[in-house]
């Protein structure tokens, strides 16, 4: 999810988690071997679409737990970690990394900074307008803005293909987003190992993707997501660790601006993909006719 071509990389993140892949691998047998073991057979598993829908009542109470938390939240600040795959030219996937400091106020305030891996950006929203700033190259993009979080976020998504992994957190019902085409939910367990205190743990599927959460028991928060998207044919793996709570924390009424638009490069809060507009020819000067150039 991008702004312009050169804000792109900085803002665009895929969404979070995944399931781990465990695959066994056989060593071989000396020659002198009086006998050769024999290879173990692979547990034969059904595909997961000749899978019966099963929710289990434990796993959406949970869910629903930490919906109603994050919705009744009137201000909230976290960082988010995300690693996404990559495929590899020697096949096996590379790991990328990103990092987001994430500050909120309900209906109509959010301020996302993304320090790296790749390009920093930040973004405004201040219940006017929505900015787009990368510093590096000191440019930024602005444009007006709905009047709530959840109407920014669909269409800074529709007009610039902005993304942020995070966004079902943000919302005014994280419920609703997550019960839309549930199939599968489920109890898995707890952890102790996950966010520096006990957590839940749950699975849910839709028919884009499996999904396993981490909830902390107390706070009902949530802290680590992982994800595979099932049209996605090498199964690539998605992770999101969501740390350092604030619920409710004071938040300055210039928060939600940067005072470097005054200073930046303006350029337009568009598509990456659209195509730039053709200039028009000088005044008086018809555009000359010719063959066309190969490229």
């Amino acid at each position: 999810m991008h702004l312009s071509p050169k804000l792109g990389a900085a803002v665009g993140a895929l969404a979070a988690g995944a399931l781990l892949a465990v695959a066994a691998h056989a060593a071989n047998e000396p020659a002198a071997s009086a006998k050769a073991a024999k290879p173990a057979k692979a547990a034969v598993r059904a595909p997961a679409e000749s899978f019966k829908p099963f929710i289990e009542t434990r796993a959406t109470d949970l869910l629903k737990a930490m919906s109603e938390r994050l919705a009744a939240a009137r201000s909230m600040s976290f960082t988010a970690r995300i690693t996404y795959e990559h495929p590899s030219r020697l096949g096996p996937p590379l790991a990328f990394t990103t990092f987001s400091e994430v500050l909120m106020q309900r209906p109509d305030k959010l301020r996302v900074i993304t320090l790296g891996d790749g390009p920093a950006s930040e973004f405004y929203y201040d219940g006017r307008t929505m900015s787009a700033y990368a510093p590096a190259e000191n440019l930024i993009a602005v444009a007006p803005a709905p009047p709530t979080i959840d109407a920014t976020l669909k269409a800074a998504f529709d007009s610039a293909a902005i993304y942020f992994p995070f966004s079902d957190v943000l919302v005014a019902d994280p419920w609703k987003m997550i019960s839309e085409g549930l199939i599968h939910a489920f109890y898995i367990g707890q952890s102790k190992v996950v966010g520096g205190t006990v957590t839940e743990m749950v699975a849910f599927a839709n028919d884009d993707v499996f999904v396993q959460l981490w909830i902390g028991v107390e706070d009902k928060l949530p802290r680590l997501v992982r994800a595979v998207y099932r049209r996605d044919p090498l199964r690539l793996r998605h992770e999101m660790e969501l740390a350092n709570w604030k619920i409710d924390p004071p938040a300055a009424a210039d928060a939600f601006a940067t005072a470097k638009a005054a200073t930046a490069v303006p350029i337009g809060f568009a598509h990456p993909g659209a195509k730039p507009a053709m200039e028009p020819p000088p005044r008086g000067k018809a555009a000359k006719a010719g063959p066309a150039k190969s490229p």
